[in-house]
């Protein structure tokens, strides 16, 4: 049955079965993730689920991307492994209960920074990451979901691959899972695959008494994930500089990666859903997660592509997924923490071996023969440096900045000028390309000030001055013809360039008509 659903600004056909089973697939999958992610720097599982609780919630409620699912992230954990060993060394013997105090400022202060910049719409600048970026990035993106499911295959006490039955009933389980995954849609649609295939896999593990991994083995000796709502925790710190100094790179990292995985995450849902999210409103709903989820002994954390991927494959695009999600799983803490200890891994690694297989974009080994070798490079850096250092933000900054460099360096070739004399014995230079910080000295080597008449003209109806550094260069140029006791004339420049042009009393021609109305890039502070 469907219906309109008026849930906050979105107004939207919804259907109501297949949101909340997302919702539910989607719960389940968060479980052994959100206790993973918390393992990494050492905390308890109840940390990871209740940020995973948090975020879910406030941006599904919040978020600019429905259907978007957040939560605590190995990205953001592997952070606080650093901020860990930096208390550990400037106060030797602290205890883990201030530990967290300071994971919680931290995670507090994040949020504040993404909410800033969601106020500034920085959301915006998600538009510069180029395509072989986003490639990249979801290519290592896929191979990190991957390999992370193979600890799952080693004995938890011995460290070593298991083998023999043990083997074999992981290996069997898991490829049940993947089978019904990949099967049941072409039957019907009626029911996630994803959802029917862990209760399938579960109900023979638990029918049949099949001894295999189950969820409560991932977890430490004594540890459980029952518990009851979030309580508050509002950190206990001194308001000093040591504290502050210690805090805010680590916030800054956090509300980085976040923003980056959370916008690339959004872009990625786009192009699937066919529909477009709102960037801004998405940095604003993560900042206020984790604002949110510091205060509830959360973790912190940001988008989580596995996590969106199963939710919108079984065919989520509202929001009541996401809070069906977040609420389940506070169901599960609070009421099924026995039940949802007895899941079989196996379920859920082949669920997410299928979301590696379905994130990876297969089609981009067909570009390789028609993208330039510059993007085919990027890509494949990309992909390797965020499979090999788990490092998001730092794969995709340093895709951006080769693409960049890339760009201009292939741009600066461009400009060129055509030259010659007209009846009268004036030079004429028609540039073309762009004149920018690139191209400046290939523009200089154009002229031959010594050897050219006494008037010139210099004509720029095909070119454009994109910086200050390209007026910098027209500065120059006329400097050299005046020294030279020669006559300059530059035609068709923007009233933007005429204005900055230090020697542009006599020697710009202005013709309204067809002078460029752009804007000039300088520095204005």
């Amino acid at each position: 049955m469907r219906k309109y659903l008026n849930l906050f600004d979105f107004k939207q056909k919804v259907d109501y079965k297949t949101e909340m089973l997302s919702g539910l697939t989607v719960a389940l999958a968060l479980v052994p993730e959100a206790i993973a992610f918390a393992l990494i720097p050492g905390f308890s599982p109840l940390t990871g689920l209740y940020a995973a609780f948090v975020l879910a919630l406030v941006t599904s409620i919040l978020g600019g991307r429905p259907g978007m699912i957040s939560g605590a992230t190995g990205a953001v954990a592997v952070i606080f492994v650093g901020l860990i060993l930096e208390l550990k060394e400037t106060f030797p013997g602290i205890d883990p209960t201030t530990i967290l105090h300071y994971v919680f400022a931290t995670v507090i202060l994040a949020g504040v920074l993404q909410i800033g910049a969601g106020l500034l719409r920085l959301g915006k600048f998600i538009r510069l990451v180029p395509h072989p970026v986003m490639f990249g990035f979801v290519n290592g993106l896929a191979i990190i979901i991957f390999m992370a499911q193979f600890p799952n295959f080693y004995n938890k006490t011995t460290g070593e691959l298991m083998s023999g039955s043990s083997l074999y009933v992981m290996l069997g389980l898991t490829l049940l899972t993947m089978l019904i995954i990949w099967g049941f849609p072409k039957l019907t649609k009626a029911i996630p695959s994803s959802l029917l295939a862990i209760v399938v896999v579960s109900a023979v593990v638990l029918g049949f008494g099949i001894d295999t991994l189950t969820v409560a083995d991932t977890m430490r000796e004594g540890e459980s994930i029952k518990g009851g709502f979030p309580p508050l925790s509002i950190p206990q710190l001194p308001f000093t500089w040591e504290t502050f100094r210690i805090i805010v790179p680590y916030a800054g990292i956090v509300a980085g990666v976040g923003l980056i995985e959370s916008l690339l995450t959004l872009n990625i849902i786009d192009e699937i859903t066919e529909t477009r999210g709102s960037g801004n409103k998405e940095c604003v709903a993560q900042g206020t997660a984790n604002i949110l989820s510091g205060f509830l002994s959360g973790m912190g954390g940001c988008a989580m592509i596995g996590q969106s991927l199963i939710n919108t494959s079984s065919g989520a695009r509202a929001r009541l997924s996401g809070i069906t999600a977040a609420v389940m799983l506070l169901v599960f803490i609070m009421f099924g923490s026995r039940l949802i200890e007895r899941l079989p891994m196996a379920a859920l690694v082949g669920l997410m071996f299928m979301v590696a297989i379905g994130t990876f974009e297969w089609a981009s080994f067909k570009t390789f023969r028609k993208m330039p070798n510059s993007d085919v490079i990027v890509m494949v850096l990309v992909t390797l440096i965020t499979a090999i250092t788990h490092n998001l933000a730092v794969a995709v900054l340093l895709g951006v900045i080769i693409s960049a460099l890339a760009y201009s360096w292939e741009n600066a070739k461009r400009i060129r000028a055509r030259k010659y004399l007209d009846e009268s014995g004036v030079k004429h230079y028609e540039i073309y390309g762009p004149l920018f910080f690139g191209s400046t000295t290939l523009f200089a080597e154009k002229f031959d000030v010594q050897n050219d008449p006494q008037e010139v003209i210099i004509d720029f109806q095909e070119s454009r001055v994109a910086d200050m550094s390209g007026i910098e260069a027209l500065n120059k140029i006329t400097g050299r013809y005046r020294k030279a006791g020669k006559n300059v004339h530059l035609r068709h420049l923007s009233k933007d360039c005429r204005r900055l042009l230090q020697n542009a009393d006599d020697i710009i021609e202005v013709n309204v008509l067809e002078d460029p109305t752009y804007k000039v890039v300088v520095d204005k502070i």
